[in-house]
């Protein structure tokens, strides 16, 4: 069986250097569709799949018989793949011809099809297309298919033709004007402006100007947003007035134009309204703040538990707190009436009538009496998107009556849905006022719906994002990026992954991570509204109220009656059906190539910190692929995130995919001890690390990537045996590679000098706080160190029978390495920290270049101290060395130039 290129080598860099660089990219990118959750970055995914297919140089040795001849065809393809996933190549039929040119000459000129049986949005099979292949994906989600169908399906069935509408009928266009589906999209931009004109006819009245006062320039003014804020009724008997829970008085804290909100009190009549407050002035301090809120009117305090009782009992009623308008001298903010009642009655919403999910994790409103999806409306958003939602239908009318067949008709019809979609996500009483960018904030600015306090009601009819025009903009964009001149149409189908594929094909996929997202409670939020817009062009995906829940693959406890361990179970016997299907369809010339994102997080039954990690998200899945015969033959961590500091947000996210590749175990495949794997383990594993490590995987994923080559020694053995005879379970299996992990950041201690292995030992125990001078002084003698000379360092500061690791700030500012007479790995490691922390990659690079061999044994001393913050839970502190390692690329780069 011939190796395929992903199972040996991959220009790392560059892939992940383009994934990253792709969530800059918005414009035109297919992710600006629709939105959908944790996609994979198309980068990754048409680089993946081109080395899936094609044949490592080291499998032909009749053309490559020496390792040289080997490695140049193998930099060849490296060279073709650093193109091929460039964005600005995403289009460029020669790149990509040549790119299925190499496929054709590894698959006998019949490329295998490409199923993605968890299409979500759409990632995988978009690319399997793009490089001329057979795309077939599914999902249970109707959701994430109508995506995928808008991907792959539409675009290449009207490939080339010109637009319908009337506008462009009118004009004189030429040949191959209409290149691709921009005739398509064409369409979509006169029906939607078409659309705006008629919802403007019907409501543009809710959306009345304002008057602004003299002292802002006077006139009248369109109003872009209303901002309104939440109220519960205050608990104290001898209060009771209504609470207004806001986060923050501001309104917008640029330097050029602070303002905020004034509360007014009227203590009579328990009302209160709010003024604007601009200029040198400062705004109070938030009513709602993290576990208690404030009563402007008595002072009273209260809990979160109490705030959700009032809000259950009470309602959270909303009150105007400003209007922000389009002035004559720029954007104003405008005190709101009091009162604002809609005149019209609001329609009747049955589709919306649905209950939320009762998942707090994902869901919070209901907690606060938020019930169903009408209640994250308010009635003037329901009302537009309603108006809207009629005419996406009327205008599927009107475009059949300007001499569009119904198929097209079909697909303008559902490009608006999707305007309303983001709309939709622009358009909710879950939406924020940004003060930063003086722009709302959409509902889905995490994998949630949060219960929000304050919310905005943006003007619909304005341009910009979450307007229709804006939306529609968005939309059309993607579609005229679309790659609709294929050589392969492209199918998406509703399906369970458990029952999906045909045999022959080539499976590549993006499974569910356990619990990490509720994809079918979260889509509910869009599914509600595309049934009611387009449900007639799709009925067998929008045959039920909401989405599927029980067949879907996520660990969700509360569905299985709050237990976790039927909530894992289900999710393991998914998985393994899927896995197995796949393996009894899957054409055994190619690899199976998973991608999987879940980090590890939870403690081995034990109270010591020191204990070996596994993964309930890791092993399930696992579990399900070994079950069904795979194992693993290759790892690749796929970052997706830019190498700029994930400090500032206070997190340290996952920033890669591990890109698991499987081929089916063999029949004869040997069992095994535990001793036997652990021996196994112990020789691979250090060599596999220390090439990810070269690879610059970020420190944040590295226990992710080292399950690749732990597994794949775990899984080429049919069982491996526990010394009483059991099978050991891929839990223990996953300790054990994380035990590795450790003995191996542990063993590359012996790099460092004493001084710096001094420093480890006493952070591990203190971090940057105080201990106590004996302690040092015998930690010190231990490694023949003296405290005077480890001051002398640089590294400590000692004091009235105290002794404490310098911090960053303290370090001086002047430090030039080539005079430090005691230059010592550990204050290397802390000035490359500090310098990319205030001045930047390119200062930190310039330190780099200065400190010559001795930067990449920091490196090893940045993984080492992650690994030692995660394990102690200081995230905030292991975010610098998880910031150092992925900023070492570019540090490299630049560090070079300067020789």
């Amino acid at each position: 069986m011939k190796k395929k290129l992903i199972e040996v080598a991959l220009p790392l860099e560059a892939i992940n250097k383009e994934s990253a660089r792709e969530k800059s990219i918005r414009h035109g990118h297919p992710s600006t569709l629709h939105l959908w959750w944790a996609r994979r970055p198309l980068a990754a995914c048409r680089a993946v799949l081109f080395a899936s297919l094609v044949d490592d140089p080291s499998s032909l040795p009749e053309q490559f018989p020496t390792e040289a001849d080997q490695d140049r065809e193998r930099q060849r393809l490296f060279r073709l793949i650093e193109r091929l996933v460039l964005w600005e190549n995403s289009n460029n039929r020669a790149v990509l011809d040549e790119a299925h040119a190499e496929i054709l000459k590894s698959t006998g000129g019949h490329p295998p099809a490409i199923y993605d049986p968890f299409c979500g949005g759409g990632s995988i099979p978009l690319e399997a297309q793009r490089l001329g292949l057979e795309a077939h994906g599914s999902d249970l989600n109707p959701v994430a298919v109508l995506i995928t169908k808008a991907l792959i399906e539409i675009p290449p069935k009207f490939a080339g033709q010109p637009p319908v509408n009337p506008a462009a009928k009118a004009k004189l266009s030429g040949k191959g004007m209409w290149t691709g589906a921009r005739g398509l999209a064409d369409d979509v931009r006169y029906y939607g402006q078409w659309m705006r004109d008629r919802a403007f006819e019907r409501i543009g009245h809710l959306y009345p100007k304002v008057e602004v006062p003299m002292e802002q320039g006077g006139g009248e003014a369109t109003v872009i947003a209303r901002l309104w804020v939440r109220t519960v009724v205050c608990p104290n008997p001898a209060c009771g007035a209504r609470m207004p829970m806001l986060r923050s008085f501001e309104l917008s804290n640029k330097a050029s134009k602070k303002a905020w909100v004034e509360p007014v009190i009227d203590h009579a009549l328990k009302r209160v309204r709010f003024e604007i407050g601009s200029g040198q002035g400062s705004p109070p301090g938030g009513t709602k703040l993290r576990g208690r809120s404030t009563c402007l009117f008595c002072g009273n305090t209260i809990s979160d538990a109490q705030l959700r009782e009032q809000a259950r009992n009470h309602g959270a009623d909303p009150i105007p707190l400003a209007t922000v308008a389009e002035g004559k001298r720029g954007r104003v903010y405008l005190r709101s009436p009091e009162i604002e009642e809609l005149q019209e009655v609001a329609p009747a919403t049955p589709w919306l009538s649905q209950p939320l999910p009762g998942n707090a994790r994902w869901f919070s409103p209901p907690g606060y009496g938020l019930l169903t999806y009408r209640d994250l409306f308010s009635s003037r958003q329901c009302l537009t998107l309603t108006t809207l939602g009629k005419l996406v239908t009327e205008a599927h009318s009107q475009a059949v009556a300007d001499g569009a067949d119904p198929e097209r008709a079909d697909a303008i019809s559902t490009y608006l849905a999707f305007a309303l979609s983001k709309m939709a996500d622009r358009g909710s009483t879950i939406c924020t006022w940004g003060i930063q960018r003086e722009s709302v904030q959409h509902t889905f600015a995490r994998q949630a719906i949060p219960m929000t306090w304050d919310f905005v009601e943006i003007n619909p009819f304005l341009a910009g994002t979450g307007t229709l025009e804006g939306s529609v903009a968005w939309t059309a964009e993607s579609l005229d990026c679309a790659p609709a001149c294929v050589r392969k149409k492209g199918v998406a189908t509703q399906l369970d992954a458990r029952d999906a594929g045909q045999p022959g094909y080539a499976f590549s996929t993006d499974p569910p991570y356990y619990d990490n997202i509720g994809y079918a409670d979260l889509s509910d939020f869009f599914y509600v509204w595309l049934r009611h817009s387009i449900g007639s062009i799709y009925p067998d995906l929008f045959s039920t109220l909401l989405t599927p829940k029980v067949q879907e693959l996520v660990a969700t406890p509360y569905r299985f009656e709050g237990s976790e361990e039927k909530a894992r179970a289900n999710f393991e016997d998914g998985f393994s059906r899927a896995f197995s299907n796949i393996r009894a369809a899957q054409d055994s010339k190619y690899p199976l190539t998973l991608y999987y994102a879940f980090k590890q997080s939870e403690s081995e039954e034990s109270s010591d910190e020191n204990a070996a990690v596994a993964s309930t998200g890791w092993e399930t899945m696992l579990e399900g692929l070994l079950k069904s015969e795979f194992q693993v033959t290759g790892t690749w961590p796929m970052r997706s995130e830019w190498t700029h500091r994930q400090i500032a947000s206070g997190t340290n996210a996952l920033a890669s995919s591990i890109v698991l590749v499987c081929r089916p175990r063999a029949e004869s495949a040997p069992i095994t001890t535990r001793k036997d794997f652990l021996f196994s383990l112990k020789k691979e594993l250090p060599h596999a690390l220390r090439n990810l490590q070269k690879g610059n995987i970020a420190p944040v994923d590295l226990a992710q990537a080292a399950i690749g080559p732990g597994m794949a020694v775990f899984s080429r053995y049919k069982k491996v045996l526990e010394t009483d005879g059991s099978q050991m379970r891929v839990r223990t299996a996953l300790a054990l590679i994380n035990q590795g992990l450790d003995e191996v950041l542990s063993e590359q201690e012996s790099e460092f000098d004493p001084d710096t292995r001094w420093a480890l030992a006493w952070f591990e125990q203190h971090q940057f706080d105080e201990g106590l001078y004996g302690e040092a002084e015998v930690l010190a003698t231990a490694k023949a160190l003296s405290l005077l000379g480890l001051a002398e360092a640089g590294i400590l500061h000692s004091r009235a029978g105290k002794v404490r690791l310098l911090r960053r700030e303290e370090l001086p500012t002047d430090w030039d390495p080539a005079s430090d007479k005691r230059l010592t790995v550990w204050e290397v490691t802390q000035h490359l920290i500090r310098r990319l922390e205030k001045q930047g990659e390119s200062e930190a690079a310039n330190l780099k270049a200065q400190i010559g061999g001795m930067a990449e044994i920091a490196r090893d001393l940045a993984y080492r101290l992650y690994t030692l913050c995660e394990r102690k839970g200081w995230a905030e502190e292991a975010g610098y060395y998880n910031s150092l390692v992925v900023a070492w690329p570019s540090m490299a780069s630049e560090a070079f130039e300067l020789r």
